[in-house]
């Protein structure tokens, strides 16, 4: 009968908050919201103070930063990663991004080819009505 407590007390140690897999510490939250802060105000001041000249240049630094700050909020925010269910979590995450990347991609190609091969207009002396 004394036994059962302790080993109450034990499986109930094991499943303290923070250890609990999925569940975020106050140490990786703020670092996850730090991050999110940084990789949200730089790209606003390279728009707002035209750092850098080239609108191409910036462009790639925004999208750089933007899927930096998407692996940021996918690991500190919504806890995926391989140790999470044995990877699936991460896996199915992993075919969502490329099914999205699939559709949006083809999508573009898509419009882009169709926007190339579209008729050329009419001439302007075709226009009018006899």
């Amino acid at each position: 009968m004394s036994a059962a407590p302790s080993d109450h007390a034990d499986t109930h140690a094991d499943h303290r908050h923070g250890s609990v897999q999925g569940h975020g510490t106050r140490a990786g939250y703020l670092t996850g919201f730090l991050l999110s802060v940084v990789l949200t105000v730089i790209p606003f001041w390279l728009v707002m103070t035209h750092a850098i000249a080239n609108l191409g240049a910036v462009a790639v630094i925004i999208f750089a930063l933007a899927a930096i700050q998407i692996v940021v909020h996918v690991r500190y925010f919504l806890h995926l990663d391989s140790k999470a269910e044995g990877g699936w979590t991460l896996m199915s995450f992993a075919f969502t991004v490329l099914i999205v990347g699939i559709v949006i991609g083809g999508s573009v190609w898509v419009m882009f080819h169709l926007n190339i091969n579209m008729m050329p207009t009419m001439p302007a002396d075709m226009t009018q009505a006899p």
